[in-house]
């Protein structure tokens, strides 16, 4: 009785570690439309600052190109949607959405339509970029996904010239999967890729050029924490309970009372 308590407590607390875990997995809450940025920027620096979760928008003329920065932390698994409002009359065009990390490498999408070609006169083009899971540390030579800031640029390839200069809307958003301890790695960068993270508190306060102000709603992550603690915790817990429950399977109850103990 005593070992199959034990063994409902530490499956209750299997739950409740489990939990959290489930919780982080949801997509990112939505921010505060009101708040959401109405421009595009027209370069890596001066693109426009957007919280993951909002609903940016932008007008622009095809043939621009458009950019917005993001910030992206460990265990993120980010997710790029745009769509382009286009003219009402128009020939066929193909647009595009590009991220770069922190360090402007042009990050590849897992899945998603990066690249879509609009019929003439279609109302408006969807496109989509799922990232890979941002990690916490790699290798100088990979192109892995850091934690810092994200670049997104969206334009129009191959317009014809009878298009360049037509109005366009634009909406862009951005959301994340918080894949947890599954995508733990052993190492961290001592900062997080973000144009002008380098410069001292001092330099800040004498309004030096920063280039980018957005950060997680939570800080950036330390990069040794992650539920994969949690679980290896739970592990133990579990293999000593069993490692108990075995030994008083296999002890027995015990010498009858009927036999006489042993002489000295």
């Amino acid at each position: 009785m005593r070992t199959v308590r034990a063994l409902s407590a530490a499956l209750l607390t299997l739950g409740l570690a489990a939990a959290p875990a489930a919780a982080d997995a949801s997509p990112s809450p939505s921010q505060d439309a009101s708040a959401a940025p109405t421009r595009a920027g027209t370069s890596f620096r001066t693109a426009t600052e957007i919280e993951q979760g909002q609903q940016a928008t932008a007008n622009g003329s095809t043939g621009d190109y458009l950019y917005w920065s993001f910030p992206a932390d460990t265990g993120q698994r980010p997710t790029v949607r745009a769509t382009v409002k286009l003219p009402d009359s128009h020939a066929a065009q193909t647009w595009q959405i590009d991220v770069y990390d922190g360090l402007r490498r042009r990050q590849a999408c897992q899945y998603g339509a990066q690249t879509r070609t609009a019929a003439a006169d279609a109302p408006s083009v969807e496109l989509a970029c799922v990232l890979r899971t941002v990690r916490a540390w790699s290798e100088p030579w990979a192109n892995d996904p850091l934690p810092g800031t994200y670049y997104i640029r969206l334009t129009a390839t191959g317009v014809p010239t009878s298009d360049l200069g037509l109005p366009v809307d634009t909406e862009v958003r951005v959301e994340s999967r918080d894949i947890g301890g599954a995508a733990a790695v052993d190492g961290s960068l001592s900062e997080p890729l973000v144009p002008g993270i380098a410069t001292t508190s001092e330099e800040r306060q004498e309004k030096a050029a920063v280039l980018a102000g957005l950060e997680p709603e939570d800080g950036w992550a330390s990069g040794w924490w992650s539920d994969r603690w949690v679980w290896t915790g739970v592990g133990g817990v579990l293999a000593a309970l069993a490692g108990v429950a075995g030994y008083a399977l296999t002890r027995g109850p015990g010498r009858p009372s009927r036999v006489p103990p042993p002489s000295a």
